[in-house]
Parts: C-alpha cells; structure tokens; sequence
C-alpha cells in the first residue's frame, strides 16, 4: 500500500544494523530542482517533519536496537545510550524505573514525573502528570522516539520532554515467533508473538510472561503482558485500529533501602531496620501487585478535506495495591498509612487535524488539536501491623484529574534551507479530592490551574545532510495528587505550586559520506518553584517548592560505520543541574547539586555486524557520581560497567530461523547502585544492584 504515509523506520547507519540509536525515516524522492538525496523524516513531534528542518533534539531507537540481544524486560536497555537522559531502578518491580531526562523526572522516589509516555497514541501520562512504565511491551516495540528537552507545546503538562513508543503492526512485523529466555537470580521469561495481513485487516499480537526471583533478599517478581493490534483499511486514505493491552503483575516484592552499614554487612539482604524498628521488609512481606487493562481506538482520514484528520479515544482500568517497607508496630498508632490501594479509571481522547499550503508563496505545514482526559482514582490507605493484619482505615478518598489542551504548530520554509516553526498550548487541569474518611476531618478541596506554553525555533541547512538550529519553549509541571499531600493528612498541600521552565537550545547534527554521523545539543533551562522530594521520620515521601534551579549542559553522539561489519557509537552528557534559590527549615541549599541524577555520563558501543544474524557488540557506561540529598551530604561514587552480548542465527528451510544469544552485564562484578532514595529518612538511600549476571536465550520465527 504505497500511498499510504505510515511511516517505517528505515534508518541511517547503525539503524540498519540495530545497534545504535538512531532516527527513524521515511524516504521521498526530492524535486527534480533539488540535489538528488533522500529525505529523513521525524515522528516524534507531532508534526512530522524532516529531520533536517526539526529544531530539537531527537533521539529515535530502531527495532533491532531495541530486540538484538536483548532480554527487552525494561526501557534502559533500549534508551541507555540517548544523551541527556538517565534510568534508574531496574531491577526492583515494586518500585519501577525512574527516568530523567535534562534533570527532570529526578524527584521521584518511585514512577515517572516530568516526562510524557505515550503508547501507540495512547497516553500513559495521567492528568496528574504521573507516568508507570510497567505495561510498556519491549517485545512488540517498533521504535522508541525520545524529545529531550520541554515539549508542553505538544504534550502539555511535563517539563522534560517524551518518550513516544510505538508498537509493530502486521504489516511491519508478519509471521510468528517463540523465543525462551533464562539468566542470572532465577530470570525466566517466555515470549510469543504473531503477525499478519489478510485484504484490509491486519493484525498482530504480543504475550509474554516473566518470573524473576530477584538478586536481593525479598525482590522477587511476576509479570504477565499482552499487547494486540488491530486495523482495517477503510478505501484508499482511511483506516480504523483497535489497541488492547493488558498487564497482570501477581506479585512484585519491596526490599527496601540500605544505609550505607548495612550494604557493606551485606548487599543483597533487604532493607535493615536494626535501631529503628524491630522488623525487615520480609516480616510485613513489603511490595506490590497491579492489574490493568488499556484499550484504545484510533481513525485516521488522510483525506478530510484538504488535509488529515486523526481522532483517537482511549480507556485505562488499574487496580493496585502496595505494602510498604514499613508497619504500624503498636494497635493504637494512628495514621500510619503503610499499605495503598487505588481502583483507577483513566479516560480521554483526541482530535489532531494536519495540512500542507502555501503562505505568501512559501511552504507551509501546521497542525492544530484538542486533548482531554479524565483521571478518577478512588484510593484508600490503612495501618498495618508487623503480622500483617489490617487494624484501621486511615484515608478513604475520590481523586479526580481532569485535563483539557488546545494546541497548534506550524512550519514555515523562509527559503530551500531555512525553516520557521511556532507552536502554542493552553492547558486547563482541575484537580478534586471528595474525602470519605471524616473521624478526622474533611480534607476534600480542589485546585485549578490554567497555563501557555509556547515554542519558537529556527532551522538552518546548511549542506543537504547538515543542519544548525535554534530552539526555545517553556513547559510547566504540576504536582501529583501524592506530591500535593501534606505531612500531617489528606487533602491539598496550599503551600505547594508547579513548576515551570523556559528552555534554551542550539544545536548540530548531520551525516559524511564516509559514515561518520554526529549531532549535538547545548540547552539551557531555567526552572521557577522546583518541586523536591523529602521523607518524614516514618519514611514517607513528601513534597515542596525549591525558588529556582538551573539545569544546563551538552549532549553529544557521535556514530561511525568504518567498515560494512564494525561500527563504533559515543554518546557523552556533560551538565550541571543545581539549585539556584532554596531555602528551607532554616537550612540554605543555594548551589547545591539537585539530587538523584548524575550530572556525567559517557556510553559507548562497539559492534560487529557478520554474516545474517551473526553479531557481537561490546558496551561501557560510565555513570558519574551523584548526590542523594538536598544538602548534597550523601555521594554515590562514580562508576564504569561493561556489558557483552553475542548471537548468532540459522536458516532452518523457508521462511523459520533458529537464532540463539547470550549477554552478560556488568562484565566485571562492579560493585555500584540501581537506585538512590532521594531525601531519604534514617539514611536509607542505597539500593545496591547485582553484581556480574548472565542470560541467555534461543528463538524461533516462521
């Protein structure tokens, strides 16, 4: 179906091999008046446009990048190498990965903030600006496209920027494949998937289960996945898809965080409470369990009028429940508030309209919408003892989040090299609390927020794979209902506001016929009322406002294709991210590190391509030290992990191949952390990661 403008990742360099990040393409013919070279078109803005006319930074991975050699069980295998953006916390469930992109995201203890994901058109960033990543099926992946740096113009309310994961269809990825994975700490995982066109249906379908008994004492987990698409061809220019993702995690154990003692008593048991209370995570069997089921449905009209016309809708069931690493030691403690539920129902849509013209005779490309959604989580804590048992209701309450946008952005080419584009966003988001628990005190309220964002940039290309742009946006943030809780209840913290950023960036990117690649950021961010995290003296997590901070630096990738089998990948992030204007409880935080995230990181990639699915790739990550408190008294170390992976494939007779690979992580038993509890009370900021751990796996596709 050639008329159709679904866009495949075809990619540059490392693209075609899978072992780089790269940008996805589309490939067009130019016009008999311009040089005879391909054109390279984004998708992770909304308006798609030319790679070379884009003013921001784009990072796209490719399916093999994402699939080879990979156990494809959380985003930081894909998106380790994406300068400017860093993952913690991969290898305890019950929490999830933390993602930070500039700086932003950093605060949270657990989830995502500050950074928008969205699957398949679906947004899985909740009105309250709070994101989990634990549905997202890495099996199915088609590409993973990360803005990095404010894109509110588009996706409203975050300030970091977004991770846009799209999902094969039939029509990229027919047939059927099994494929069996074992590893290190009890890891099994079993994957099926299958694909296929019949007329104008077209589907495919991703199911996956996964059991792990974890590398500390108490983190072990069980995850069971499916994602299914569905579409039909309605004439030439109209089609109808169907999404349906579903995710049952049973179980999700908590070990906890370590002081630094303890970790050196002994890294993998769980979290030592010894001096504080007289139990472990494992005495009040800590952790998590989720079931949620998202469904989606989706038209496109590339036909509607003079242009195109997108409408999508969407729903999200998630029903949750957690224990924390902490009890209620005596019956008649109150508001200990240590294990969480909620039943959520998440709902909303979209209507995007695109058009190319011409205005005052020059090309011109805009595209204007509405987003709304509704957020409706009916949440309850209790106070559980060491035995487990359930002694009282502590908070009983409705949340609603409801969020509308209206949005517009257009491209104008000034000239064949210049490009002017200009966005704007209005957001509405009214957030209410109906409080059911009453015995002490009604904390029901509500706060609305109304907010601009616009976005100005300029790009310049200067040879026909070379390009120099300017960019500037602002972006706003608010707090989560958990970030909008006050210390001594429920109900709205009025002492807390979001935050809002205005970006600076320039940058430089392009391609040499002697496949060298290259492409460079320096951003600039000015943020006002920072939101940072501190804990209370039971260990619970809490928010407030810092003045200012300033998060600033240089991304760099550099990619070379030396011969048809090597290539070499560098991806380098100097910045600094650090308070401006904070201070708070008489202490003074002006200058300090803003904790969480390192302000460092260097990851490099040497890959060899041989013959079919013959390959190796040998990978280094330094990861620069970091801080985990405001008062910067608290310093993770530095540290260099090697990572090795290797397969190999066989052609069995038609279409079904045999393929086997093995990895190895963290090659050299380096001690180090896979996360780092921000403000953390007693000194539990350390979760130590595993050492040297190995997998393997063999599948087949037919």
């Amino acid at each position: 179906m050639p008329h159709r403008p679904f866009i495949r990742a075809l990619g540059l360099g490392a693209c075609g091999l899978g072992l780089a990040p790269c940008v996805a393409v589309a490939v067009e013919s130019r016009s008999a008046t311009q040089p005879d070279t391909d054109v390279i078109t984004v998708t992770a803005p909304r308006l798609a446009r030319e790679l070379y006319a884009t003013p921001a930074a784009v990072s796209v991975i490719d399916r093999e990048a994402i699939a080879r050699g990979q156990q494809r069980v959380r985003l930081d295998e894909s998106l380790a190498s994406v300068p400017g953006l860093y993952l913690q916390n991969r290898y305890n469930f019950a929490q999830g990965e933390r993602v930070s992109i500039r700086g932003f995201g950093a605060r949270t203890p657990w989830g995502v903030r500050g950074v928008t994901v969205v699957v398949d058109g679906i947004p899985y960033t909740l009105p309250d600006g709070q994101a989990q990543l634990d549905a997202i099926d890495l099996d199915s992946a088609e590409t993973i496209e990360v803005i990095r740096g404010p894109a509110a113009v588009q996706y409203g309310n975050a300030a970091g920027g977004v991770i846009d994961v799209t999902t094969a269809s039939g029509e990229s990825d027919p047939g059927s494949a099994i494929r069996v994975e074992t590893g290190s700490d009890g890891y099994r995982k079993l994957s099926v998937q299958n694909g296929g066109v019949e007329g104008p249906w077209s589907h495919h379908v991703s199911a996956s289960a996964m059991d792990y008994d974890g590398y500390r004492e108490h983190s072990a987990a069980r995850k069971y996945l499916l994602n299914a698409k569905l579409s039909r061809e309605l004439g030439d220019d109209r089609r109808l898809t169907a999404i349906l993702n579903l995710l049952d995690s049973p179980f999700a154990e908590d070990p906890g965080g370590k002081t630094l003692e303890s970790v050196a008593d002994d890294r993998f048991a769980a979290m030592d409470t010894r001096g504080y209370y007289d139990y472990s995570p494992v005495d009040i069997d800590s952790g998590q369990a989720v079931d949620q089921q998202v469904i989606g449905l989706q038209y496109e009209d590339l036909s509607a009028g003079p242009g195109a016309l997108t409408l999508k809708g969407f729903y999200l069931h998630r029903d949750y429940q957690q224990q924390l690493a902490f009890a209620g030691g005596d019956r008649d403690v109150t508001d200990v508030q240590n294990y969480i539920a909620y039943d959520r129902d998440y709902y909303g849509g979209s209507a995007e309209y695109r058009q190319s013209l011409t205005l005052a005779g020059r090309p011109f490309r805009y595209m204007a919408g509405v987003d709304v959604a509704r957020q409706v989580d009916g949440r309850h804590s209790d106070d559980v003892l060491i035995d487990g048992e359930h002694v009282r209701r502590s908070r009983d309450e409705t949340q609603t989040a409801t969020s509308v946008g209206l949005f517009a952005q257009g491209d104008l080419d000034l000239t064949e090299r210049w490009t002017l584009s200009l966005g704007t966003r209005y957001d509405r988001v009214r957030f209410d609390i109906d409080d059911h628990h009453l015995s002490d005190g009604d904390d029901s309220g509500d706060r609305t927020f109304g907010q601009w964002s616009g976005s100005a940039g300029l790009s310049f290309q200067y040879l026909p794979d070379h390009q120099f742009y300017l960019a500037t946006g602002t972006a706003y943030e608010t707090p989560t209902f958990s970030e909008f809780a006050t210390p001594d209840g429920g109900g709205f913290n009025p002492a807390i506001e979001p935050q809002t950023a205005w970006n600076r960036e320039v940058g430089l990117r392009g391609t040499f016929d002697n496949g060298l690649e290259y492409d460079v950021a320096v951003f600039s961010t000015r943020v006002r009322d920072s939101l940072v995290a501190y804990e209370n003296a039971a260990g619970k997590s809490y928010y407030r406002n810092a003045g200012k901070s300033t998060r600033e630096g240089i991304e760099t990738q550099l990619g070379w294709q030396f011969t048809p089998s090597w290539r070499v990948d560098s991806a380098l992030t100097l910045a600094s991210y650090a308070f401006d204007d904070y201070r708070v409880d008489g202490q003074d935080f002006d200058g300090n590190r803003i904790p969480g995230v390192p302000e460092r990181t260097w990851v490099n990639r040497l890959s060899w391509q041989g013959f079919d699915r013959r390959f190796a790739t040998l990978e280094t990550r330094y990861i620069g030290s970091m801080v985990a408190d405001d008062a910067n008294d608290e310093t993770v170390d530095a540290v260099w992990l090697v990572n090795l992976r290797a397969g190999d494939g066989w052609r069995l007779g038609g279409d079904t191949v045999l393929e086997a690979y093995a990895g190895v992580r963290n090659l050299f038993d380096r001690e180090h952390y896979a996360n780092v509890i921000i403000n953390a009370s007693h000194e539990r900021y350390y979760d130590p990661a595993p050492g040297r751990t190995v997998y393997a796996g063999v599948g087949v596709e037919f």
